[in-house]
C-alpha cells in the first residue's frame, strides 16, 4: 500500500515580494520531467500532466524568459505502444521501446505547443557529445541558436544508441549521465541556466523517507546537500531509475555550477507556476559562486578516464595552496588514458576532484614512481592548476 505524502506547508508572503528572489528573477530555466509525471500509476500516459508543462513553458517563453525541457518517458510510451505487460529487463527490448516512444513523446511536445503558436525541437544527446569538448561547443552554440529564436529545446538521451541509462542496475558503476536528473544537470550547468527545476511525484525533498516514516518534514532549503544522503534513498519506481538521491545528487551538481535547482511535484497542479514565482515550495537549492566554463566542463561533462591517488601532501597543496599536482605527491595510477584526457583526483579522505592530464597513463606511472622519462623531472607537473576543477577550492591564492 502506497504511504501518502504529507501535505506541506505553505509560508504566507505578501503580494508582489517572493520567498526565493533569485529564483523569480531566473530567465534562463531548465524544466527535467520525470518519468512518474508524465505517467500514472498504471504506467498510462498522464496527457493532462504534460500539457500543463508545455503551458507552464509557454507562459515563461511569453515573459521573455528562455526555457529547455529535459524530459523522460520515451521508453514507458514505447511500451505501452508494443503492447508490453510489463517494464522489459531486456536491454535490446528497451532500445526498441525507447526508438517507439521518442518519437511519439516528441509528437505530444510538437502537438502541445504547436497550438499555443511556439516551435520545439528534439536534441537527442549521448555521452560523447560531453566528452569530446569540439563537440560540447557545438552543442551549446546549437542549443543557443534554438533559444536565440525562441524555440523551446526538447532534450532526452539517446537511448537507441546510448543506453548507459537503460543499463543501469543497482550498485553498478553510475557513468557520468545515466539517467535524465543528470543530464538535466548537466545541461543546466554548460548553458548558463540560472534554474533548474526538477519535477517528480513528490513534494520535494524530505528530511527522511515519507514512505517509510509518516513524519517526515519537507525540506524548504538545502544549503549542504551532503546531509541529505541517507535521506534522499535509493532508485525510484521500475519505470524511473532516477529516485530522489538522484535529483539531490543533481540539484547539488547545478548549485555548485551556479544555478539555482528546486526540487517539486510535477503531479500537484500549479506548483510548477508557484516555483516560477519563487514561492516557497518545493525544495531549493541555492546557487553558489559557480565555476569558470572551462571548469564546469572538466568537473562535471566528461567522464573520467583514469585516477590518480594522491598523498596528503598534494591534497594539501591543490586546496590550501592551489598549487598544481606535481608526478612527487601522486601514489598509484588506475586506467588508461592518454595526454589530455580527464582523470578524477583522490586522496586518503576520498574524491578531491578532477583533471586534465599533460601525459599518457605509462608515463605518469613511471613519473610517480621515481622513474621520469629521459630530461624529464619528477616534479613535474602532472595536472597544471588552470586544468584543476576541485571539490573544496583553494584557500588562498594559487603558488607561482
Amino acid at each position: 500500500m502506497k504511504t501518502s505524502q504529507p501535505t506541506p506547508q505553505l509560508i504566507p508572503r505578501p503580494s508582489g515580494t517572493p520567498h526565493r528572489p533569485a529564483v523569480a528573477a531566473a530567465r534562463r530555466v531548465v524544466l527535467k520531467v520525470g518519468t512518474r509525471v508524465l505517467t500514472h500509476t498504471n504506467g498510462r500516459l498522464a496527457l493532462a500532466r504534460l500539457f500543463a508543462i508545455v503551458e507552464a513553458a509557454a507562459e515563461l517563453q511569453g515573459a521573455g524568459r528562455e526555457v529547455l525541457v529535459v524530459s523522460s518517458g520515451a521508453v514507458g510510451l514505447g511500451k505501452e505502444s508494443l503492447q508490453l505487460d510489463h517494464m522489459p529487463m531486456e536491454l535490446h527490448v528497451r532500445q526498441a521501446c525507447a526508438a517507439v516512444g521518442q518519437s511519439k513523446l516528441m509528437g505530444l511536445y510538437d502537438s502541445g505547443f504547436s497550438r499555443l503558436g511556439l516551435v520545439c525541437a528534439q536534441v537527442l544527446l549521448s555521452q560523447g557529445d560531453f566528452d569530446d569538448r569540439t563537440r560540447y561547443l557545438n552543442l551549446r552554440s546549437a542549443l543557443n541558436a534554438l533559444l536565440r529564436r525562441g524555440v523551446i529545446p526538447i532534450l532526452n538521451e539517446n537511448d537507441v544508441v546510448s543506453t548507459d541509462e537503460l543499463a543501469f542496475l543497482d550498485g553498478a558503476k553510475q557513468p557520468v549521465f545515466g539517467d535524465n536528473d543528470q543530464l538535466s544537470a548537466l545541461v543546466a550547468t554548460k548553458l548558463d541556466a540560472e534554474l533548474l527545476v526538477l519535477l517528480t511525484d513528490v513534494d520535494g525533498v524530505y528530511d527522511c523517507d515519507p514512505r517509510h516514516h509518516p513524519d517526515a518534514r519537507l525540506r524548504s532549503r538545502v544549503d549542504d546537500p551532503e546531509c541529505l544522503v541517507q535521506a534522499a534513498g535509493g532508485p525510484g519506481s521500475a519505470a524511473s531509475r532516477g529516485g530522489m538521491r538522484s535529483k539531490v545528487d543533481s540539484a547539488a551538481v547545478a548549485a555548485r555550477g551556479g544555478c539555482h535547482a528546486v526540487v517539486a511535484s510535477g503531479v500537484r497542479p500549479g506548483v510548477l507556476s508557484q516555483v516560477l514565482m519563487g514561492d516557497d515550495v518545493g525544495t531549493w537549492f541555492p546557487a553558489g559562486p559557480g565555476l569558470a566554463a572551462r571548469r564546469r566542463w572538466i568537473a562535471f561533462a566528461v567522464a573520467p578516464r583514469g585516477v590518480l591517488e594522491l598523498d596528503a601532501g598534494a591534497v594539501d597543496a591543490l586546496q590550501e595552496r592551489g598549487a598544481s599536482l606535481l608526478a612527487v605527491g601522486v601514489r598509484n595510477v588506475e586506467g588508461e588514458f592518454e595526454a589530455g584526457d580527464v582523470v578524477q583526483l583522490r586522496g586518503p579522505q576520498g574524491l578531491v576532484g578532477r583533471g586534465i592530464v599533460c601525459c599518457d597513463a605509462a608515463t605518469a606511472r613511471a613519473w610517480s614512481t621515481g622513474q621520469p622519462p629521459a630530461g624529464v623531472r619528477n616534479h613535474h607537473a602532472l595536472v597544471h592548476r588552470d586544468h584543476l576543477a576541485l571539490e573544496n577550492e583553494p584557500r588562498s591564492e594559487p603558488v607561482s
